[in-house]
């Protein structure tokens, strides 16, 4: 064990404040069993380092991949009752899914040493709550998303914004962007966000980050979804093959019985794929009604997660209509129910439709629709009912 705190010590030592998501000061410590879900590449190993930096006894804190030869001969259930013994008070546990029997060693870890809090990390494709030791009563989860597109700017110009809530982008967006543009010009980088800019690795070096995307959505599909639903060779071949073809037409209204034959798997199978690759973080399902899913319902329409993941896998296909609603999509998933609307593009909270589009977009569409609106790229400045979409950026 003496080994393992070295490492974290060193790791922690290393571990830059200057650039902090923002979840580091939103988890509520006080809870003994944290989960904190997130996609590959998203920051969770990152994040829990600097939780530990900024928040934790680092004397008495341990940070730990279960990925870690040390398991290979050493369970973790041993570990933490050394740790404990030894005075330890937070355990860091990053990438859970890769470790067996995880969930049950976790439920017995937090049974039986009661003066030990524990902080794990799991691909977004773990469901937690479905595991064979019920962690509901216990864990309070976070869900780490992709980079915003106010963190981008953090990253790229060292400048902190606020985050802004949706109602207050509403009604005041007009007082938010002026004193954002007294700062930065956002179109520039807001066109080089949607293209590079979604995953925090895209600063080690953005020569090569769209093969890196390319080899982290390759790795999810073979590694992550693998050690969650262990699923055959073959069927991992008709994700990529399914993800590919979603990729080249998205928004992408799907045709089951065509897409099973093009795709070679039955209907059921099509469907639960679908959905693997939603929990996955990789597509966006969309509905124009959410009551009344179930497992086996196909979605009206489908998006890719991100726009990067369009570049990545569209490549020359890309049309940025369709790249301006993914983006607006992804800002909002997780934090308002969005769903298809009948007039327009979108629906928040089933209040609020919004129409989006490049600059020389008119109203006509929203005219006659209440609480409508239209968000639009290419202007640095709205006014009344039209915003600027880069704007929505800034809720996270």
């Amino acid at each position: 064990m003496e080994s393992l705190f070295l490492e974290f010590h060193l790791k922690v030592s290393q571990i830059s404040l200057e650039i902090q998501r923002y979840l580091v000061h939103q988890i509520d410590l006080n809870n003994r069993l944290i989960a904190i879900k997130g996609a590959r590449g998203s920051g969770k190993t990152t994040l829990l380092l600097q939780v530990a930096k900024l928040h934790l006894p680092v004397k008495s804190t341990l940070y730990v991949s279960l990925d870690h030869i040390y398991f290979f001969d050493n369970k973790l259930y041993e570990l933490a009752k050394q740790f404990s013994q030894f005075g330890g008070t937070h355990l860091l546990l990053d990438e859970v899914h890769k470790y067996p029997n995880w969930s049950r060693e976790i439920k017995l870890i937090y049974d039986n040493f009661p003066e030990l809090n524990v902080i794990f990390t799991s691909s977004s494709m773990l469901e937690i709550y479905k595991s064979e030791s019920d962690l509901s009563r216990r864990a309070i989860t976070y869900y780490l998303k992709e980079l915003s597109f106010r963190e981008f700017v953090l990253f790229e110009t060292k400048k902190i914004f606020s985050a802004y809530s949706f109602t207050e982008i509403l009604d005041d967006h007009n007082r938010i962007a002026t004193q954002i543009l007294a700062e930065i010009k956002p179109i520039p980088l807001f066109e080089k966000y949607l293209k590079i800019g979604v995953y925090p690795y895209y600063k080690e070096n953005e020569n090569v980050y769209i093969q890196k995307l390319q080899n982290t959505i390759n790795l999810i599909i073979e590694i992550d979804i693998n050690a969650v639903e262990e699923l055959q060779y073959e069927t991992l071949l008709k994700l990529k093959k399914l993800l590919i073809t979603i990729a080249s037409s998205v928004p992408f209204t799907p045709n089951i019985t065509k897409l099973s034959e093009k795709i070679g798997a039955s209907r059921n199978m099509l469907v639960q794929s679908i959905k693997i690759l939603e929990r996955a973080g990789l597509v966006n399902e969309l509905y124009r009604d959410n009551s009344g899913i179930g497992v086996l319902t196909k979605p009206e329409k489908l998006y890719l997660n991100n726009s990067n993941l369009m570049y990545a896998l569209a490549k020359d296909n890309t049309n940025i209509g369709n790249v301006r609603e993914t983006f607006f999509l992804n800002q909002f998933n997780g934090l308002h129910e969005i769903n298809l609307s009948e007039t327009a593009d979108f629906v928040i909270d089933k209040s609020y439709t919004f129409e989006i589009g490049g600059k020389n977009k008119t109203k006509k569409q929203i005219i006659s629709t209440e609480n409508a609106f239209v968000a639009k790229d290419g202007i640095e400045i709205g006014f009344g009912n039209i915003i600027p979409v880069w704007l929505f950026g800034f809720m996270y």
